[in-house]
């Protein structure tokens, strides 16, 4: 529920606050918005019982979370300030009461000693000149870097450089609260993450040569300093190969790097998050076909996750997770209908290790730290894993897996310890059907709901995969069917659709699929089609209501009439309103292009293989 202003309205029973915990959270409110635990302790005089029972009731109300350092720490969570926001009753520093200014400062600072100013928000970049300056640095790589290699080396640098800014601005705030007071083990609990001696941007800067060795080593040693958080994050990329990366491309890029300022003061997380994104779609833009490795367009997350309709106590899986894309919009979703993230739990694995590091520097930045990403190939070996060695289950399942993997494992499915195969191997060459066993395989019991993009191909393909198809339909957890308009994808021009399961079917769908035919919304685009937010919204509506229009028509088929068609789901065959896309000539002449690539790529293989077994 939101107020009238668009901020989440809060229930009574958060209206008042106990003495303690209301100054706690105005001691995190004027002071920045984590601090250690010593140090509020300190600061407002509480004996360690009574602190402990205040920050029990801030984090009870999911107004704060706790952080890291070796003595911990709170900081007011993303609830805490719009809190903050809508029940605000701290005074301005010229109104504050004497007594709890008094509290909070002279035990901590040297007499005479000024509190550092901190730096207002209003003076950070915009959402727009961020992505400028960001586009720009990557831009110092065109020449000597291919296009679709930007990434590995761009996200790396910017996750260095906030790093390295926060940990500037912890460190001036443990400044001004101790001045000559301040050690090692009080500053500790200001910092987020481990910056070590001799690794931090200023210590790069200095360095005069072999630049790119001084560089690995750095993100190494803090790797190694915060494992529990940073282990593997900056990816395998070599920066010390200057055959890849000149020294003179690294140097320019350090320098457009230099001139930003990413403190969190100055970039709030929801810009620098919104600017990753940004440059996500930018590097999918330049990389082709490649971009489908680890970029889904926007509109196609989003469409997925309203339809998933993630909640604040729910727990998220994404199996192929390529940027992260898909744990972000969820979260995103919750937010913005005023939910909390306190409670959320997400989980997601990845076969490509720059990919992975990419996903997690991503969740960081868009400040959800209860996030797991494992590196792993998912079919073969399924990281998530309960006591037991049972997959673990999960109440949102949502992916868009590489379409028709090839060698993905099919030689060990039947025996597949994890009962991933209950209904059956999918052919050698096409792994679509193992991915969709895997994810229905991984749904909570009751309130698990799953979301999958998939090629048309498994909606009619035969085989294998139509006894797949004829089970999947059989035991009732498939709700529906949602075609999407072709050219969407960057990987290919075909059209797909959505797989939507649940579960636990409402009374109303049991015994029946949906049918929504939404391959007509889009906005006809240069290189690719779009989904508008429009589109999206009228997709999701027929979806839940059950009730298109001539634009999105839909029908609810029953399963005798499905085992009529001998469990083909083609869409076609249930709304004739598809039928023109199948005319779509230049689709068709599209996959045709890309087929003839593939087919004679193969040929020259085969040939190689041929004249070096001496065959001419």
């Amino acid at each position: 529920m939101r107020g009238a202003d668009g901020v989440p309205a809060m229930s009574d029973d958060q209206d008042d606050l106990s003495p303690d915990a209301q100054a706690l959270l105005d001691a995190l409110t004027t002071d920045g918005t984590s601090r250690g635990n010593l140090t509020l302790r300190r600061a407002l005089n509480l004996d360690e019982s009574s602190y402990a029972t205040a920050a029990q009731e801030l984090r009870s109300r999911g107004l704060v979370a706790a952080g890291r350092g070796r003595g911990g720490s709170l900081s007011l969570t993303a609830e805490g300030r719009r809190w903050v926001e809508a029940h605000s009753r701290l005074p301005t520093k010229d109104k504050e009461p004497p007594s709890r200014r008094a509290a909070m400062t002279t035990p901590e600072r040297a007499p005479g000693a000024q509190p550092t100013e901190v730096r207002s928000t209003g003076t950070g970049l915009s959402q727009s000149e961020l992505e400028s300056r960001l586009w720009a640095a990557a831009n110092s790589l065109r020449g000597p870097v291919d296009a679709a290699d930007f990434k590995a080396y761009i996200f790396p640098l910017l996750f260095f450089k906030r790093i390295c800014d926060a940990w500037d601005e912890e460190h001036e705030a443990a400044a001004s609260d101790y001045d000559d007071l301040l050690d090692d083990e009080i500053e500790a609990d200001y910092h987020r993450f481990v910056v070590l001696e001799g690794c931090h941007w200023a210590d790069l800067r200095r360095l005069t040569e072999n630049i790119g060795v001084g560089l690995q080593r750095m993100l190494q040693r803090i790797e190694q300093a915060n494992p529990e958080t940073l282990a593997g994050v900056f990816g395998d990329v070599q920066w010390g190969n200057k055959e890849k990366l000149p020294e003179v491309a690294l140097l320019n890029l350090i320098e457009a790097f230099g001139s930003l300022d990413l403190s969190p003061t100055r970039v709030g997380n929801d810009v620098l998050g919104a600017s990753y994104e940004y440059l996500l779609k930018q590097f999918a833009d330049a990389s082709g076909q490649k971009a489908g490795e680890f970029f889904t367009p926007r509109a196609v997350v989003r469409l997925l996750t309203r339809i998933l309709d993630p909640k604040s106590s729910d727990s998220v899986y994404d199996p192929a997770c390529g940027s992260g894309g898909m744990l972000v919009e969820a979260a995103n979703e919750v937010l913005e209908a005023g939910g909390s993230l306190r409670q959320m739990r997400f989980y997601a694995q990845e076969v490509n290790l720059t990919t992975a590091a990419i996903a997690r520097m991503n969740l960081y930045l868009h400040d959800i730290e209860d996030a797991t990403v494992l590196r792993g190939d998912t079919l073969r070996d399924p990281k998530f894993r309960d006591a037991r060695g049972h997959l673990e289950r999960f109440d949102v399942v949502i992916a868009n897996p590489p379409f028709s993997l090839k060698k993905w494992g099919a030689d060990t499915w039947a025996s597949d310890p994890w009962g991933r195969a209950s209904c059956g191997v999918p052919p050698a060459g096409s792994g679509d059907f193992a991915w969709v066993q895997h994810m229905v395989a991984s749904m909570r019991p009751g309130t698990g709901r799953l979301g999958v993009v998939m090629p048309h191909g498994v909606l009619f393909r035969g085989g294998a995969e139509g006894a797949i198809r004829q089970c999947l339909v059989t035991q009732d957890q498939l709700e529906a069917i949602i075609g999407l308009p072709t050219n969407l994808f960057y990987s290919t021009s075909i059209p797909a659709c959505l797989l939507i399961f649940r579960a636990t079917k409402p009374p109303e769908r049991k015994a029946t699929v949906l049918f929504v035919d939404g391959s007509a919304r889009f906005t006809k685009g240069r290189n690719q089609n779009q989904l508008s937010r429009d589109d999206v919204e009228t997709i999701v509506a027929a979806y839940r209501t059950g009730e298109g229009d001539e634009s999105v028509p839909t029908r609810l088929v029953e399963h005798a009439e499905i085992k009529e068609n001998g469990f083909d789901l083609n869409i076609g065959r249930y709304l004739n309103t598809v039928a023109t896309e199948a005319t779509d000539v230049p689709a068709a002449l599209a996959a045709l292009r890309e087929a003839q690539a593939k087919l004679r790529a193969a040929e020259a293989e085969l040939d190689e293989r041929l004249k070096a077994a001496g065959y001419e």
